[in-house]
C-alpha cells in the first residue's frame, strides 16, 4: 500500500466495501477517544495519547485485502467477556471487520475506554 500523509487520504484509497467499514469504526473510535486525533503512523491510522504520532498509542485501524483490523495496543489486558479480541504481537489484540455488521459500538466503546485507561 502507498504511503499516505493523512488519515482521510488513507481511507479514501480503500475499496468501497472496506472504506465503509473503516469509516464506521473510525467514528466509534473518535467518539470514544474524545480529544484524540488519529494520525498516520507505520502506514495506517493510529490514535495516540502523546504529542507525537505513536507516542502512547491506544488504537489503530489497518486495511487488508478482505478486512479491516481494529486493534488495541494493550488489547491483551482488556477485559473482553465477548471473546472477540484476538491476541496479536506483544500486548496487542484486535478484531477483523469484514462488514459494518461486525462493528459492535457498545462493545468497542468499552474496549476503548479500558485501553485509554491502560495508557493514561
Amino acid at each position: 500500500m502507498a504511503k499516505f500523509e493523512t488519515v482521510d487520504a488513507y481511507l479514501a484509497s480503500l475499496d468501497d466495501s472496506l472504506r465503509g467499514v473503516a469509516e464506521d469504526v473510525r467514528k466509534v473510535v473518535d467518539a470514544a477517544l474524545t480529544g484524540v486525533d488519529p494520525a498516520m503512523w507505520h502506514g495506517h491510522p493510529v490514535w495516540s495519547l502523546g504529542v507525537a504520532p505513536g507516542e502512547r498509542p491506544v488504537a489503530l485501524i489497518k486495511a487488508y485485502s478482505s478486512y479491516v483490523t481494529f486493534g488495541l495496543w494493550k488489547g491483551q489486558q482488556i477485559n473482553d467477556p465477548s471473546g472477540r479480541l484476538e491476541a496479536a504481537a506483544r500486548e496487542m489484540a484486535g478484531v477483523k471487520l469484514r462488514s459494518g455488521a461486525d462493528i459492535d459500538v457498545e462493545l468497542f466503546t468499552g474496549w476503548l475506554r479500558q485501553a485509554r485507561e491502560l495508557e493514561g
